[in-house]
């Protein structure tokens, strides 16, 4: 087994020694490996701190923007914030983060061996075991505020496996329909687990079915409005995000009375969230990238996409089981050209490196829009980082 003080490149070694994560082929529905692992750290001496407030949020697209908005907006009044999101972009170390610093090697490497064998032991899954050690380090941090963004669902997501204060529902969509079911009723059901418990709940605007469901199974659920003032994140959809955010703020005076909610409006609109929308030149070309990488995140950057201008290529890649069909005739008004990687077939390369390569050098000065998941930017960033010459 990879020891503690082995080097940063290998703490991802160690954590897919656990099955590497793949979206939901890393779920595993349940609480009792959480809450296992969780005792175990109790059990070798692990002090507990209790933070003044606890935030969960689910969804199917918008947890990561919401959580970001909501901890910029915190850490601006003062609050020690402790974020829990996935998945990452470069490192593990992005997944936890107090006051925007990821966790440092030696503070993960040390709770990995508290935490790794008894998780090896369990067959916890790898997001199983990032959320715990997310709590863990957050309680050694002292933070004042968790925010916990669910990874599938939340019904047996790691996430909701502890108490919370107060819930966040973002948009819901149809996706990890093989965990969550193959309707919008089902989905909501299952994601309106994340109320459970909590006083405090809000909820984006979502479709008349949607809402019907979370009225059955929930309620004092308050819907939210969408943000009314200008963002510099790029995005109409992330104005509901932000406004998400904001109404949670307003109803915090329970738990942080100290709050000022100007210092809180002025870092929401302000703030800028990686992956979302991300502007970067490269060698003279114009990339943006945007983890959208599922119908329902695709429809909601199209009013974006509308104002502008023009791409030479739109590039595309999901995973091999989703159907992005429909998205490439929608995409196809907004380039020259839209080029699919993955998905299913028929593609037309094999990775994003591969059509990069195959594509960019066509293009001098060209606009370029990049959408997948987060390993889809990675791979992207990396491509930047290797100096491919056009």
């Amino acid at each position: 087994m990879v020891k503690p003080q082995d080097k940063p490149c290998q703490v991802e070694a160690w954590l897919e020694a656990l099955g590497a994560p793949s979206a939901d082929r890393d779920y595993q529905p349940g609480h009792a490996r959480v809450l296992a692992l969780l005792q175990a750290a109790q059990e070798q001496g692990f002090t507990f701190h209790k933070p003044k407030l606890r935030i969960r949020i689910a969804g199917t697209n918008g947890k990561g923007s919401t959580a970001h908005f909501l901890a910029y907006a915190l850490q601006a009044n003062g609050y020690h914030v402790g974020l829990y999101t996935s998945p990452h972009i470069l490192t593990f170390h992005e997944r936890i983060q107090v006051n925007g610093m990821p966790i440092v090697q030696d503070d993960l490497m040390r709770l990995m061996a508290m935490v790794m064998p008894l998780a090896l032991e369990k067959k916890a899954s790898y997001f199983e075991t990032a959320a715990v050690l997310a709590l863990l380090h957050f309680s050694q941090q002292k933070v004042d505020v968790e925010i916990l963004e669910a990874g599938v669902g939340a019904h047996f997501d790691a996430t909701t496996a502890v108490p919370a204060d107060m819930a966040l529902l973002t948009s819901i969509g149809l996706d990890h329909q093989a965990w969550l079911g193959d309707t919008l009723e089902a989905i909501a059901r299952d994601k309106a687990y994340v109320f459970k418990g909590c006083a405090t709940k809000l909820s984006m605007k979502q479709s008349l079915e949607v809402e019907r469901v979370l009225g059955e199974v929930v309620q004092d659920v308050v819907y939210t409005q969408a943000w009314d003032m200008p963002l510099a994140v790029l995005g109409e959809h992330q104005k509901h995000n932000a406004g998400l955010a904001y109404a949670a703020l307003q109803h915090m005076h329970t738990y942080l009375p100290d709050l000022d909610i100007t210092k809180a409006e002025h870092s929401i609109q302000h703030a800028l969230i990686s992956g979302r929308l991300e502007q970067v030149q490269h060698q003279g070309h114009t990339f943006i990238l945007d983890a959208a990488h599922n119908e329902h995140a695709i429809q909601a950057l199209l009013p974006t996409l509308k104002d502008m201008q023009r791409f030479d290529v739109i590039f595309l890649a999901t995973r091999e089981d989703r159907d992005l069909s429909g998205c490439v005739a929608r995409l196809e008004a907004y380039a020259g050209k839209v080029v699919v990687m993955t998905g299913l077939k028929p593609y037309i390369y094999q990775s994003i490196t591969e059509a990069l390569d195959a594509e960019v050098v066509a293009y001098p000065q060209g606009r370029f829009l990049v959408l997948g998941s987060f390993l889809t930017l990675n791979e992207t960033l990396s491509w930047f980082k290797a100096g491919f010459k056009v």
